[in-house]
């Protein structure tokens, strides 16, 4: 039997995510960033999930709070935004907020390009439940390689992944 992977899930997260028992344990406390993270990684591994209403009225209209998340998020090893809705839903500008779509593309392409977190236009829910998922397990698995996942974190010891922020869609350390 796989070991388990424990995922912390922020105590603010309103809607978290259902994950498959006989992989996950779960555990509810507050992040320092982001709604979802490994056990042990708390401060290396961030996933934002946003729904597009949220991500839209975010990025708009809580721009300096947000700026204090994206500080940090820019700091982990692995860190990304996840959006429940395709970038075309943003762009033709079918959500409530008011905000033009020109606005809302220009505040995610500065969170991509001047914060370098990146973005994931995850379709919907379970597409994007989907993908978080997926990234953790990614993210555990690189760190298990790594580190001794649970006894010393990298940011415990002062070591670093591969030297500055990694991203595993853009870095991957099995050349795949």
């Amino acid at each position: 039997m796989a070991e388990k992977v424990s995922i912390v899930v922020d105590t603010r997260e309103q809607e978290p995510y259902s994950f498959p028992p006989e992989r996950f344990l779960i555990e509810r406390r507050a992040l320092p960033a982001g709604d979802y993270s490994l056990a042990g990684f708390e401060h290396d591994v961030a996933i934002e999930r946003k729904t597009a209403e949220d991500f839209v009225h975010t990025v708009i209209r809580e721009r300096d709070r947000f700026r204090n998340e994206l500080r940090k998020l820019q700091t982990y090893m692995c860190s990304c935004i996840v959006v429940e809705a395709n970038l075309e839903e943003l762009l033709s500008g079918n959500y409530r907020c008011g905000a033009h779509p020109a606005s809302v593309a220009g505040a995610a392409l500065s969170i991509i390009v001047d914060y370098g977190v990146p973005i994931f236009f995850c379709s919907n829910r379970q597409c994007a439940c989907r993908f978080v998922q997926e990234y953790l397990l990614r993210c555990y698995r690189r760190f298990a390689d790594t580190c001794q996942i649970q006894q010393l974190s990298p940011s415990e010891s002062g070591e670093k992944l591969n030297g500055s922020s990694t991203h595993p869609q853009t870095s991957p350390p099995d050349g795949s």
